[in-house]
């Protein structure tokens, strides 16, 4: 399942799998492991050693300089130019920066669904479904692009709605430190969409 991480970048961190505007990009596997610890602290610095440590495993087999090798061709890869959203920070690591003000948006999470839902209702109640709504109470609004939302919402519907029974179509939301969580229950089969937050 893919996550969305910025408006551009998804990562299924199951597969291992990277999107960027809904196009796969082939990466190696630690092209894929600096990107998707680095989208995992968000505007935050992580020092050469600690990449080495959490994408190579052993830090005494490689020498730091093999990470910008690897930066290089990741850059390279996803085709960023010169804002490249990964900058070095010297003598001490990288960040990769994410501004919210381009990225990311805030939506009523409650009128959102309820309108998403209601432009699905033909072909949910065709299915046999009814929908239900079970948000977490303290989460009304959540920052994220609305259409990548809507996008992924949608993808779901349409994979799991053809093969569905007769029953219930619920929707449940819940909050941790770092993420946001949306769920899609179609008669026990949960499909669950995170969303990095910070």
């Amino acid at each position: 399942m893919y996550s969305l991480i910025t408006e551009h970048i998804e990562l299924d961190r199951e597969q291992r799998h990277v999107r960027k505007d809904g196009e796969d990009v082939h990466l190696t596997g630690l092209e894929y492991g600096l990107l998707e610890y680095l989208t995992a602290h968000p505007n935050r610095i992580c020092t050469r050693q600690e990449l080495l440590d959490h994408v190579w495993g052993d830090r005494f087999l490689y020498d730091t300089g093999t990470i910008d090798v690897h930066l290089n061709a990741l850059r390279r890869k996803m085709g960023w130019g010169v804002k490249m959203p990964i900058q070095a920070v010297r003598g001490v690591g990288f960040i990769f920066r994410i501004e919210r003000t381009v990225t990311q948006h805030t939506i009523d999470l409650h009128t959102f669904l309820a309108e998403w839902l209601q432009s699905h209702e033909v072909e949910i109640a065709s299915a046999g479904l009814v929908p239900q709504m079970n948000l977490t109470p303290f989460i009304n609004e959540i920052t994220i692009e609305p259409k990548a939302l809507k996008k992924l919402l949608d993808s779901v519907l349409a994979t799991f709605l053809p093969n569905a029974k007769p029953g219930v179509l619920k929707l449940t939301s819940r909050l941790t430190m770092h993420h946001f969580y949306l769920s899609l229950d179609i008669n026990g089969t949960t499909n669950e969409l995170s969303v990095p937050l910070g």
